[in-house]
């Protein structure tokens, strides 16, 4: 084990095989898949983490594993299946945890068999083991000319439709009483708002796998959510943390051949620790009374 450590850490700093690798037309299309990826958690994830939705990225996530594994089952495009289980399983949750006290439990609820249909469909599809863990951990080289496209657009009208109704819905979740009371159609929202996130984890299942989703799609939010209280700014520094974490975890993951998802998470998390210790630092000095 020893020796396998150091054999990685010695190509780690290979960067002339990196470089190599970089130049691999498949690889470079990986790079873009997860530059995409990066936007678009980026740009929702402070949504997610100001409407205390994190718990149901993990819920999305695991259940665009059972699409995923029904369309691995049926012999058809995984990405597409990903996709189709995490949108269904998104508007399952926005319509039916719609009150803040219940979702966690209809997320439970849904999860929980949601997992059950994943174990029997990997169970029943084919023996190879590769594309299974693939589900699991990600496999971001395997995304190919049509899996770039198909997330190209998807990144486009998320984008879009976040736009549009971003202002509402920072609105809905930060006071989601007030909302209502000035006529902000909550419920709907929270349905959109269910299936964008729904598209995002799906990609993100791709990359890093349904296991470490949270990631891309919570940690760098989090992370800006430590150095400021701007929406703004916070989806800013999302979308720099999520770029710096998913394009360079598949840099540093081409010469050792390690999931990708093991760099992302670690770079995810660094950068967390990193702001959680500015953030302190900076909410300290401003409470230290100044003297006269």
């Amino acid at each position: 084990m020893n020796e396998k450590l150091s054999d990685i850490f010695t190509k780690l700093l290979d960067f002339h095989t990196t470089a190599d690798l970089l130049s691999y037309d498949f690889v470079q299309q990986a790079v873009l898949a997860a530059a995409l990826l990066g936007l678009l958690a980026g740009a929702i994830g402070p949504l997610i983490v100001s409407r205390q939705m994190s718990f149901a990225v993990h819920g999305t996530s695991e259940l665009s594993l059972t699409g995923a594994a029904a369309a691995l089952l049926a012999g058809i495009g995984i990405g597409a299946g990903a996709i189709i289980g995490s949108v269904v399983a998104a508007i399952l949750f926005g319509v039916l945890g719609s009150r803040a006290r219940e979702r966690d439990s209809v997320i439970a609820v849904v999860l929980s068999f949601g997992l059950g249909l994943s174990v029997l469909f990997l169970w029943l599809g084919p023996t190879r083991a590769g594309s299974k863990f693939s589900l699991l951990t990600g496999q971001v080289v395997s995304v190919g000319g049509s899996g770039l496209t198909l997330l190209s657009v998807c990144t486009v009208g998320v984008l879009v439709v976040l736009a549009f109704v971003y202002r509402p819905l920072l609105f809905a979740s930060t006071d989601p009483e007030v909302a209502v009371a000035r006529g902000v159609p909550v419920r709907a929202l929270s349905v959109i708002f269910a299936v964008l996130l729904g598209i995002t984890a799906a990609f993100g299942v791709q990359i890093v796998g349904a296991l470490l989703v949270l990631s891309l799609l919570i940690t760098p939010a989090a992370a800006a959510a430590q150095l400021t209280a701007s929406p703004l700014r916070a989806a800013v520094l999302s979308i720099v943390f999520a770029e710096i974490a998913a394009v360079g975890g598949i840099v540093l993951s081409l010469a050792p051949g390690v999931p990708v998802s093991t760099f992302v998470t670690t770079i995810s998390f660094v950068i967390y620790l990193i702001c959680r210790v500015v953030g302190t630092r900076t909410r300290t000095r401003r409470r230290v009374p100044i003297p006269a």
